[in-house]
Parts: C-alpha cells; structure tokens; sequence
C-alpha cells in the first residue's frame, strides 16, 4: 500500500505551465557587517529527508584550531517571507576541524524575489576571551544547489493555487507486475483560470508507463472561466523495491545539532 512519502514524492513531481504572478516580497532585516571568524566557514544544506519538513542545514565548518559555541543562527533570502532559523533553541559546540550541521526552518517563499537573489547568515559566536556572544554576518551559498529550485516549484504551486486546487486522491492497489491507480483531482477556483497541467515527473522511487522524456504527459485544461472539476487515474509503478533505494536517507557529513 502506497505511504503517505510516496504520496509526497508524486505531489512534487507534478508541475504546470502557467502565467500568472506570485505574492510580494517581504522586507528583510539589515545584516551585520561582522564577518565571521577567521577559519569560520559555512554553506546551505539540503538532505532528501529535510525535504518534507521544509528544512535545511547551516553547515559550520571550524578552522580555527579551538572548539567554538554557536548559538542563535538566522538565514536571511529575499525569496522567503521570513529569515530560516534554528529548529531548537540551542548552543552547539563544533571543534576544532569539525564541521556540524545546524538545522533551520524554511519560511514561506516570496515569490516576487529574483531567482538568484543572495543570502546571508547571522550567527551568534561565543568570543573566547570575553565568554561573550557576538552576532556574525556573512555571504552563505547553497553550495548543491537547492533554493532556486524550491524557489520556482512552490511559487508555481502558489501561482496554481489562484486558478484550481490540485490533489492526491484515492488510491488503488493491483496485482503484481500490474499498475496501481492514483487519482489526481482538479477542482477549479473562482474566477478565471489560467493553468494547464501538461505532465508529472517520475520520481526516484515511483514511474508510470508511456513516460516521454521521464515524464507522464497529461492534458489537463483549467483555463478561462468555464471550467468543470477534472479527474486523471495516475497509472503508478514502484522504480526501485531495494531497501537502499526505500530507506530513509542519513544526513549529510557533520553531527545534525
């Protein structure tokens, strides 16, 4: 019986064509002009497993020969409402030559923010002579790229939002070798429509047949103002069975903190 993390898999694969805008951006705090300690540095990650949650990782590399405290930690993106920050309210100790990840929470995306627009990071780093925390700013880049992506994909489900509601429905399970049946719902908004569903993705874990370019093409119309509710059977088959492939993926390298 499908999970409700294929349910997630599948509902992430989908994607429309549309032109329609997004919501305005929110302002962003002014940043520090502290740098961060020499030997300090950081980058943005993102696991399969943060995915659900919309979290991520400020992974803290430290260079400079001693243990370091780290407390508060915010990421400031134009393309999200809200700065990312820690999911626990914690100090985290990273020692000498370690790096340990820090987990944030991603706020909702602003979707008038350019695609590449920039990011920082503010953390709070205990000074080893006073015993004092200081707030360092600096540059912080998603180094495997993630945000840009996440960016595009919710700011068009956002955008899709305004012209239908799209969903999971029911599920049906068949006999082996044999596709399963997902429903895919469609029901329109008030107002005039301006989406086309012209395919869904197949993703690492599941794939239909008849794909085109690792896509199941669709057709699926929610344009101008006569629009009716429209339903598609999804014809669904696992990619992979292995527990490799089905496992809940580890973290990246560095302690999770």
């Amino acid at each position: 019986m499908i999970g409700a993390s294929f349910r997630s898999c599948v509902a992430l694969a989908l994607f429309a064509v549309l032109a329609v805008g997004c919501s305005p951006t929110a302002e962003q705090p002014p940043a520090s002009a502290d740098g961060l300690p020499a030997g300090v540095t950081v980058e943005l990650r993102q696991t399969r497993a943060d995915v659900a949650g919309r979290q991520a990782a400020v992974a803290v590399h430290n260079g400079t020969g001693r243990s370091i405290e780290i407390g508060a930690v915010s990421v400031a993106d134009p393309r999200f409402a809200q700065p990312a920050t820690r999911t626990v309210a914690r100090t985290s100790t990273v020692p000498a030559g370690a790096t340990v990840d820090i987990r944030v929470q991603l706020t909702e995306v602003a979707c008038d923010a350019p695609a590449d627009a920039t990011a920082t990071v503010t953390l709070d780093v205990r000074d080893a002579e006073t015993d004092a925390m200081t707030a360092r700013t600096a540059p912080i880049v998603d180094v495997v790229p993630f945000v840009a992506a996440l960016h595009e994909n919710e700011c068009l489900q956002v955008a899709a939002g305004r012209s239908a509601a799209v969903s999971l429905g029911r599920f049906t399970a068949s006999a082996a070798g044999e596709p399963a049946r997902l429903d895919l719902d469609v029901v329109p908004a008030p107002g005039e429509g301006t989406l086309r569903i012209v395919g869904i993705h197949e993703t690492n874990l599941l794939t239909f047949p008849g794909l085109v370019d690792a896509v199941y093409p669709l057709d699926l119309d929610q344009t101008g103002t006569d629009r009716k509710r429209q339903s598609v059977a999804l014809p669904l088959l696992p990619a992979r069975c292995d527990a490799r492939g089905v496992v809940r993926p580890g973290r990246d390298p560095g302690a999770a903190r």
